[in-house]
């Protein structure tokens, strides 16, 4: 089942109504060996009933820390100052006993991982009972009673049952939604959600979303919305904070910011986003540079180095945050030029590793050719003696190819088989089912020992998480020294090969005698590409490759990525969640449910005439750095998870969530059901081809 819903528009300012929340020169500080690092500098902000309030900003900038601070979590080495007032209540100086009062009655929060915010040996039902009873004179049956019905507004199937269930027994969209269960139990006058969509794919993000729309109805709080993802605050922020270098540089309604930003920061934060409409793919501008320090910042504005349009004023002191006519609030001494249009951010220079968004280049032999491949995993039971009980089918009848110089991204819901597919790849042994064939040879018992580790060098993958797939004892020198000694390399070889690497990703020669833990996330994911391009390969490998970056750092490592591919011919095989994203880089998408392909064809094909509902879901779903269009475009919110593997329909695979289903006759509802649907090709584009007997 679905349900398709249109973002209702930005409600005006509530006139005269008194804030739930006022923050008053929140200063926040850690001490350290170098001397105190202040993370959170003067922080104010009012948060109305009713209303959500975004704050934004790369990573270090204060925002997490501040909603700490304002819930009392930080720890005991933390100095806190200024004033947190909840319902003309001051909670600074309260003891955690006194705090403890107020969590989770008058305020309530949405942590990003759900599962370590869940007791892990109680099943939901009795945590959601236990906060109950905490603030509120019930019995266990009532408690019990009132959980269920918690379950239930936050949309868990079979609310009585599930509650019964442990946390480890959830889905990571149905975590979080007991998580919220859980803030919203004592009907607060403020939520708190710190990154809450974080680790979900597309569709269970834009579930997440519309469940704490619905608790935000249901309790009349004023949300405070702490995330990364300018779309998600686009489409259901009323006001926008953005942070850096721990303090608001801008504030403003959504409108009015995402239309015309008057920081500098804001526009560049705006500017790497990647956004394509109508098939246009405007440049990405990142932001170049790193946040400073935030122990003994120099004087002047913190963004100076970093800001294309600094004044030599802008280095002596630092800009208080005032009025800007018909906008909002900015720390910037030219914000008025910025927010009129005469002053552009970005300045006269390009960054080097800029994409000119020109045409992609035909593609060349094939590197990469798929067929047909499965993959299963036995399901056992019994603790000594195990038994086969039954089959998981992770991959099941994959086709595809890919050739010199483009780019194939595979898309879906975790446990659509993504990661395996490419797991098989990269095993380079005969598969369980189908063929692989790489650089026209297929991998199997014919491939001979030495063919296998010439293949090796010709795949390489990129991790999500570089600072985990990067060794920690090791400086950059030899992590880059290291595959190359691992293919025979002599020494001068090496030397001179780590220095081309260095300069290939864009780094400067003095990063190789540091450590991983002493790069920046951006830095670590350029070194995670020049350790795969060592070897010289053919087709590079990339598991979600950005998820773990800020925008502006995505920005840069995109273009990065699109710069190696027109140099070196490469192949890239991209998994992501990401959708804006791969429709950023991508030549060619595949679709992904349930261990099949779905819908395939060139990107802009697929995305601007998508034909599986599925793919209409997932589209539906990606957020729009745009407040107009993301608040009055249509979307389809998938209900339910993605069924098991182990029990795959008889015939389409999504046909239990599919919104068509129950829109078509009798004859062929029955077809869906036991007749698994044949690829049909569009007929404008034959390349263009989807699994379904309803389109």
């Amino acid at each position: 089942m679905t349900s398709t819903t249109t973002l209702p528009a930005t409600p005006g300012p509530t006139g005269a109504a008194a804030p739930v929340l006022s923050v008053r020169d929140l200063r926040i500080s850690f001490p350290s060996e170098a001397g105190p690092v202040e993370v959170v500098r003067g922080v104010s902000f009012d948060l109305l009933p009713g209303r959500t309030l975004g704050i934004v900003g790369e990573s270090g900038s204060g925002k997490s820390v501040t909603a700490m601070g304002i819930m009392g979590l930080l720890p005991p080495s933390a100095a806190l100052r200024g004033r947190v007032l909840l319902g003309g209540r001051d909670l600074v100086g309260l003891d955690d006993k006194a705090l403890s009062r107020v969590r989770g009655d008058s305020i309530g929060m949405v942590f990003q991982d759900p599962l370590s915010a869940l007791t892990p040996i109680f099943p939901v039902g009795r945590l959601l009972a236990d906060a109950l009873r905490v603030h509120q004179d019930l019995t266990k049956r009532a408690a019990w009673e009132q959980a269920v019905e918690l379950l239930d507004l936050v949309g868990i199937p079979d609310p009585r049952e599930r509650a019964r269930a442990f946390p480890h027994e959830f889905s990571g969209g149905m975590r979080q939604r007991v998580v919220i269960a859980l803030a919203i139990a004592g009907k607060p006058s403020v939520l708190v959600a710190d990154e809450p969509t974080t680790a979900l794919d597309v569709t269970v993000q834009a579930q997440i979303l519309d469940v704490l729309r619905r608790a935000q109805r249901e309790t009349g709080a004023g949300l405070l919305l702490i995330t990364h993802d300018l779309g998600v605050v686009a489409g259901h922020a009323d006001d926008v904070a953005v942070m850096y270098a721990g303090r608001l540089v801008e504030r403003a309604g959504v409108e009015a910011l995402f239309r015309r930003p008057a920081m500098p920061y804001t526009a560049r934060l705006l500017a790497a986003v990647p956004t394509v409409a109508g098939g246009v793919r405007a440049p990405l501008v990142p932001i170049g540079g790193e946040p400073p320090s935030l122990v003994d910042l120099p004087a002047g504005c913190p963004f100076a180095a970093r800001c294309a349009v600094a004044l030599d004023a802008c280095r002596t002191e630092e800009p208080a945050l005032r009025p800007v006519a018909g906008h909002g609030d900015a720390a910037c001494l030219r914000a008025g030029e910025v927010a009129d249009g005469t002053l552009d951010p970005a300045g006269p220079a390009a960054h080097e590793d800029r994409d000119t968004g020109a045409a992609r280049a035909p593609g060349g032999e094939v590197v990469l050719r798929v067929d047909d491949l499965v993959k299963t995993f036995p399901l056992t039971k019994g603790a000594v003696l195990k038994r086969r009980v039954g089959t998981l089918h992770a991959v099941n009848g994959v086709s595809f190819e890919l050739r010199a110089g483009q780019t194939l991204g595979l898309v879906g819901e975790s446990g659509s088989g993504k990661t395996t597919t490419l797991l098989e790849i990269l095993r380079l042994r005969r598969p369980e089912g189908g063929r692989i064939e790489i650089a026209g040879t297929a991998v199997g018992p014919a491939a001979s020992a030495t063919r296998i580790r010439e293949l090796r060098r010709d795949v390489q993958i990129v991790m999500q998480d570089p600072l985990a797939s990067l060794d920690p004892r090791l400086p950059v020198h030899q992590l880059l020294a290291e595959p190359l000694r691992a293919i025979g390399a002599d020494r001068d070889t090496v030397r001179a090969r780590v220095g081309e690497l260095l300069a290939l990703v864009g780094l400067d020669a003095s990063v190789s005698d540091r450590f991983p833990t002493a790069l920046s996330g951006g830095q670590r994911q350029r070194i995670g590409i020049a350790r795969a391009l060592a070897t010289e390969p053919r087709l590079l490998v990339l598991d979600e490759p950005l998820s773990a970056l800020d925008v502006s750092v995505q920005a840069g490592v995109i273009n990065l990525l699109a710069r190696l591919k027109r140099e070196l011919a490469l192949a890239y095989l991209v998994v992501a969640h990401d959708l804006a994203v791969v429709r950023y880089i991508a030549d060619h998408v595949a679709v992904m449910y349930l261990g099949r392909i779905v819908e395939t064809g060139d990107t802009e094909a697929v995305f601007a005439d998508p034909r599986h509902p599925y793919t209409r879901a997932l589209l539906s779903a990606i957020p729009v750095p745009d407040p107009g269009r993301e608040r009055t475009r249509e979307r389809v919110v998938l209900d339910g998870e993605q069924p098991s593997a182990a029990q795959v329909p008889a015939g389409c695979a999504f046909v239990d969530r599919c919104p068509l289903h129950r829109l078509l006759d009798e004859g062929t509802r029955e077809r869906c059901r036991t007749e698994p649907p044949a690829p049909a090709r569009a007929a404008e584009d034959p390349g263009h081809q989807y699994t379904c007997h309803a389109v």
